[in-house]
C-alpha cells in the first residue's frame, strides 16, 4: 500500500525544533493561526507526522515556542535599531519605532505573541532576565536618564506607559484615518517617530 506523502517523509532535520517553528510561522502569515496543526507544520517542514512529538505535547505548546520566537526576533529589532542611534532620547524612540514596524510586518505572528488565550504556556517558559523587549527599553530609558538616579517604580511606569503607546500605535497604524497625517509628515517611520515623540522624558532624580 502506497504511503501518504506526510508519513513516507524521513526524520532527518538536525534542528527539527527550530525547522518546526519556522515552518509554523510560514503557515500563520500565510494562512493564519487556525491553519495551524502539528500535521500541517510536519507536512510544511517536510518530515513525519509524527516528528513534531518530539519537541512538542500538542499545539498550544508549539504556539508558544512560536511566541517566545517572536518576542526574540522582536527584541533583537529594538535593539539593532537602539545600536544605531547615539542621542538617548531619540534612542528611545527608535525602538519604539522598530516596535511597531516589526508589528506591521508580521502581523499574524505580533497578534499571536499577543494571544491572552495561550498567555499561560508562554509564561510557562523560560526567559532570561533582561533580554527581551522590556530589557531592551529599560536600558534606553535608564541612558535617557543621563545617569542620574531614577526612582525604580518610576521607570517601571514609564516602561508600562510607553509600552501601551507603543502598542496602541502598533494595533491602530494602518487605520485610514492616519492617510492624511503620514502623507503630510513623509511615510510610516516618520509618523510612527512623531507619534512617539510626543511622550515626556523620563524624570530624573
Amino acid at each position: 500500500m502506497t504511503k501518504k506523502p506526510e508519513e513516507a517523509r524521513p526524520y532527518h532535520h538536525g534542528d527539527l525544533r527550530r525547522a518546526l517553528i519556522l515552518a509554523a510561522e510560514r503557515i500563520l502569515e500565510k494562512d493564519g493561526p487556525n491553519a495551524l496543526s502539528l500535521r500541517a507544520v510536519a507536512r510544511e517542514a517536510g518530515v513525519s507526522a509524527a516528528a513534531p512529538y518530539h519537541h512538542f505535547k500538542d499545539k498550544d505548546e508549539l504556539l508558544a515556542a512560536v511566541a517566545h520566537q517572536g518576542f526574540e526576533m522582536l527584541a533583537e529589532a529594538m535593539a539593532k535599531a537602539a545600536d544605531q542611534v547615539e542621542d538617548p532620547f531619540e534612542r528611545v524612540n527608535a525602538i519604539g519605532v522598530a516596535y511597531v514596524c516589526f508589528a506591521r510586518d508580521n502581523r499574524a505572528l505580533y497578534h499571536l505573541m499577543y494571544d491572552s488565550n495561550r498567555r499561560e504556556n508562554f509564561r510557562a517558559e523560560p526567559r532570561k532576565s533582561g533580554e527581551g523587549p522590556g530589557g531592551v527599553t529599560v536600558r534606553a530609558l535608564t541612558r535617557a536618564a543621563g545617569g542620574a538616579e531614577v526612582d525604580p517604580l518610576q521607570l517601571e511606569l514609564r516602561q508600562v506607559a510607553g509600552w501601551c503607546i507603543t502598542h496602541g500605535l502598533a494595533e491602530m497604524e494602518a487605520s485610514r484615518e492616519f492617510a492624511d497625517i503620514k502623507q503630510r509628515l513623509g511615510g510610516d517611520k516618520a509618523f510612527y517617530s512623531a507619534v512617539l515623540a510626543q511622550l515626556p522624558p523620563p524624570r530624573k532624580g
